[in-house]
């Protein structure tokens, strides 16, 4: 049985261990090219001003942090002049570009800096709580350049 097991799978076998060293190679080449993510936010109606303030207080010196060392390389903000409609409104939008792919999903990415920039760690986690008490809606948006030659 286990050789009839082996002989009829093993084709299989094979093909899963070369789909997995071509998925590897690829991901090593992506380790090389940088990483973009869009994050939007929509708040609650008359906040998004006081939502911008407390990212920039709390969560963008983190981000500075980690562009000094060199794992993002660029974060920019914006928000709408016009407002849209409800169903497509979003208040704020931050595109961070980092050096590749696995940097962008460490979720320990910027905890180094927390102790140095915050102290106070009870009142970031306060302040941070406010801050998503705000938001009505959040979401990344994983986005890659086209060639357009």
């Amino acid at each position: 049985m286990h050789r009839l097991f082996t002989n009829q799978y093993a084709p299989l076998f094979i093909f899963s261990i070369m789909l997995s060293a071509s998925f590897h190679a690829k991901a090593q080449n992506k380790n090389d090219e940088s990483f973009t993510i869009e994050n939007y936010y929509k708040v609650k109606w008359g906040y998004a001003d006081e939502f911008i303030d407390l990212w920039k207080k709390n969560h963008y010196p983190l981000l500075k942090k980690a562009q000094e060392k060199g794992d993002i390389v660029h974060v920019t903000a914006e928000k709408p002049k016009l407002h849209s409609g409800e169903d497509t409104r979003w208040d704020f939008k931050v595109t961070i570009v980092f050096k590749n792919a696995e940097l962008a999903f460490d979720p320990n990415l910027t905890t180094p800096y927390k102790k140095q920039l915050y102290p106070d760690s009870e009142k970031l986690t306060k302040d941070e709580q406010h801050r998503f008490e705000l938001l009505l809606a959040h979401w990344d948006v994983m986005v890659e350049n086209i060639d357009l030659k």
